[in-house]
């Protein structure tokens, strides 16, 4: 006879239609809420990013920091061991030239034992300056080397195989902690 009627006089396919309707309103909302959620949750994983991303290089720029300073603390004390030695220098030259003219001179028994006190001042000097890092350079009979040798004058060679080669050392030549701190100063046949 007449179509059923339902919820306040509607017809089956009317409210059908309203229950879709609803069902495809809350399912817009839940989408919505969804979106929103993944858009929160997308800059919430840029916001980490670009947090981590500041942490890594804060990190980055404290460790170059540290070790920026361990360098300059370590070039310092370099620096300053290096001075104190390089003004040692000229002593350990003059003990070595009083030595050598106590040991040209006479053989007095004075001498004699003042040659044996300066010997041993002088090597008890020597090996605390090695202790700390000096180095002699070698230079008699060894190829020139702009590196650690300072020509001061060049004279033929006596033999050929002292060609280029270092014949004669004037003031030797230093290096402390793998620098040269005096360059040898050297007469070179040619």
């Amino acid at each position: 006879m007449s179509e059923e009627k339902t919820t306040e006089g509607m017809s089956p396919e009317q409210d059908n239609d309203k229950h879709t309707g609803e069902k495809h309103s809350s399912h817009k909302k839940e989408k919505k809420k969804s979106d929103r959620h993944e858009e929160e949750l997308i800059q919430a994983k840029e916001k980490l990013a670009e947090i981590n991303d500041k942490y890594l290089r804060l990190y980055s720029e404290f460790d170059n920091f540290r070790k920026r300073t361990l360098k300059e603390k370590g070039d310092m004390i370099r620096t300053a061991s290096e001075e104190v030695i390089s003004a040692m220098l000229p002593v350990l030259d003059d003990m070595e030239r009083a030595i050598a003219l106590l040991d040209a001179g006479s053989k007095d028994p004075a001498n004699t034992a003042f040659a044996e006190g300066l010997n041993l001042i002088y090597n008890k000097f020597k090996t605390t300056l090695q202790q700390k890092g000096l180095e002699t350079i070698e230079s008699k009979g060894q190829l020139f080397d702009v590196d650690f040798h300072e020509a001061i004058a060049k004279i033929p060679a006596p033999a050929e195989d002292l060609k280029g080669k270092v014949v004669d050392e004037i003031q030797k030549g230093y290096i402390l902690g793998g620098k040269v701190i005096r360059f040898a100063r050297v007469v070179v046949g040619e």
